[in-house]
Formats: structure tokens, sequence, C-alpha cells
């Protein structure tokens, strides 16, 4: 079991593979991932582990007027 967002979810093998699991996949443009309080950089969201009990945060940019 790992948490996103502090919510359980069903274990993952990497950042990349949670976020298509979350259906953000080609819409990942504008997000941030940190992964136990580290922010993860986009050039390693595919070879992030996710371990059982990590905590991700999945946070996206949005825009207003």
């Amino acid at each position: 079991m790992i948490y996103v967002n502090g919510d359980e979810q069903q274990d993952a093998t990497t950042v990349a593979a949670l976020l298509e699991r979350l259906g953000f996949g080609e819409r990942a443009r504008g997000l941030a991932v940190a992964l136990d309080g580290e922010v993860v950089p986009r050039s390693e969201w595919h070879s992030a582990q996710l371990a059982p009990g990590a905590r991700v945060e999945v946070v996206g940019a949005t825009q207003g007027g």
C-alpha cells in the first residue's frame, strides 16, 4: 500500500506507472510530484521506485483570472 495525497492506493512500481494508473498519462504537463517529502524531477519519474508505505504528493498547476 502507498499513500497518494493522503489516500491509500494500491502499490505501483514507479512514479510514472502511478500517474498512468491515476489517469494522468498524456495530461501530466503541469504536475509536480514529491516522494516521501522530496520533489522528483520529471526526468526521474520512470526510474523513481515506490516502496510499500511510500507517501506521494501530486500537485497540479492551475490557471485563473
